[in-house]
């Protein structure tokens, strides 16, 4: 249970500061965010660095168990700052591009998501929240 408690909370704390960030931006509650992908800070890199924090804590840094925790971590985090992201500008360029084919020739079709990723201060924040829950619990 000690493995998983700072994962847990520090997720917990991500999608609560997204919540409110996101709410208080759009000045009414959206709870909506809370089930999508994006935005600060990154609840995903928030829940794998309090993992390897939790890991490293009670397992030491020269563990196994630790390295794959760390490596485990920087794929996450790579991922959610560059592939999705990338992705998300993909489907944002795509939706210009339909945009003008319905204005062009009438051709109807569903907008891609385009905020899929994060950026990389999203994903340092929710590293930082991570990497302290993991600390101090």
């Amino acid at each position: 249970m000690r493995f998983l408690l700072a994962p847990i909370v520090a997720w917990a704390i991500a999608q609560a500061a997204k919540l409110t960030l996101t709410s208080v931006r759009q000045r009414r509650l959206n709870l909506r965010v809370l089930a999508e992908t994006g935005g600060m800070p990154s609840s995903h890199s928030a829940i794998v660095m309090g993992l390897t924090a939790a890991v490293g804590k009670y397992s030491g840094i020269g563990s196994a168990a630790f390295a794959i925790a760390l490596i485990f971590t920087f794929v996450v985090m790579y991922d959610a700052a560059g592939l999705r992201r990338a992705a998300g500008r993909q489907a944002e360029v795509l939706n210009r591009v339909v945009e003008d084919l319905v204005h062009m020739r009438g051709v109807q079709e569903a907008r891609l998501r385009e905020l899929l990723g994060h950026t990389p201060m999203e994903v340092l924040a929710g590293a930082a929240i991570g990497l302290a829950v993991g600390l101090i619990l």
